[in-house]
């Protein structure tokens, strides 16, 4: 399994160099068609890697896999409101939002792994913290099903903070670079704070997703690398639906479903086991379920009615 792992490293940061040294370069407003090629790209690269661990490890850890990547992918997609917000916040030029999002999807990631490693280890020597991530899981649905959305302070962020009291941070951009000079001092750019906030945010939101993968499969391995390729696609995501974000507006509830159904696998752990496929089937079905029902039902908006004096 260490060659996997390191076969596996090698592989993401290669493409994530090519990326940096080549597509990412040269600093340009990223079109859906460019977002959406990007996007397959990665779920066929995902899909192609669940069929490796399939022929080498059979269909048990293959649907694990699959289940991980689905969860993980699906509760991933409200960092994407987020980042919106953050680019919004900061006032991102649209040509710099790329180079951002990698950078911080880089951080994300090994922060991720940390977080995955203590999980795994958590549960592994004290078995009833999985009941805890089971009633975390349930008690966050039931707040996303009742509209309770988190709220985002960029400006409170520690590292911001943290960054701010070793050298200070420039008012406006300086292409696209992470530091400039001012009058012979050096400065950080706002770019620079967009990246560590991205990065150092999205540990929060895997406090809910991470616990949920980890009530299909405890494999660290599996874990991590359907985190990987599931937060790598919506990268790519992010710029095809940015100016979409309100058009699965029940996609919300189809997560709150998910977390329930994930959190009570994890409750009754000990009680009865729930099929892999079973789960993968319920995953797949809620997602579906509720991206069909946003297209056949759309929000409507508010009627507004200018009174004319």
């Amino acid at each position: 399994m260490t060659l996997w792992w390191i076969i596996f490293g090698v592989f993401i940061f290669a493409m994530l160099t090519l990326d940096l040294a080549v597509f990412s370069r040269k600093a340009h407003a990223v079109k859906i068609k460019e977002s959406l090629y990007w996007t397959s790209f990665w779920i066929v690269l995902a899909l192609l890697f669940c069929a490796g661990v399939y022929y080498f490890y059979g269909h048990q850890k293959a649907l694990e896999f699959l289940a991980g990547y689905l969860i993980e992918y699906s509760l991933s997609i409200d960092n994407l409101f987020v980042f919106l917000l953050f680019f919004r916040y900061f006032f991102v030029p649209i040509e710099y939002e790329q180079k951002a999002l990698i950078w911080g999807i880089i951080i994300a990631l090994i922060m991720r792994g940390i977080f995955i490693f203590a999980g795994i280890a958590l549960i592994n020597k004290f078995h009833w913290v999985i009941y805890i991530f089971g009633a975390f899981l349930i008690f966050t649905s039931i707040q996303i099903a009742r509209g309770k959305e988190q709220e985002v302070h960029p400006e409170r962020n520690i590292v911001i903070k943290l960054l701010r009291t070793i050298m200070p941070v420039a008012h406006e951009y300086s292409s696209n670079r992470f530091f400039t000079l001012i009058e012979g001092k050096r400065y950080a750019t706002p770019l620079l704070a967009v990246v560590l906030v991205l990065g150092t945010t999205d540990v929060f939101f895997a406090v809910d997703s991470i616990p949920a993968v980890l009530a299909v499969t405890t494999d660290p391995f599996i874990v991590y690398t359907s985190n990987v390729f599931a937060v790598l696609g919506l990268r790519s995501l992010f710029f095809a639906i940015s100016g979409l974000m309100k058009l699965f507006h029940y996609l919300q509830y189809g997560l709150a479903v998910i977390l329930g159904f994930v959190g009570i696998k994890m409750l009754i752990t000990d009680l009865y086991k729930i099929n892999i496929g079973a789960s993968l089937v319920v995953i797949a079905a809620v997602i579906a379920l509720s991206i069909i029902t946003s297209l056949l039902w759309p929000k409507e908006e508010p009627l507004i009615i200018s009174e004319e004096k």
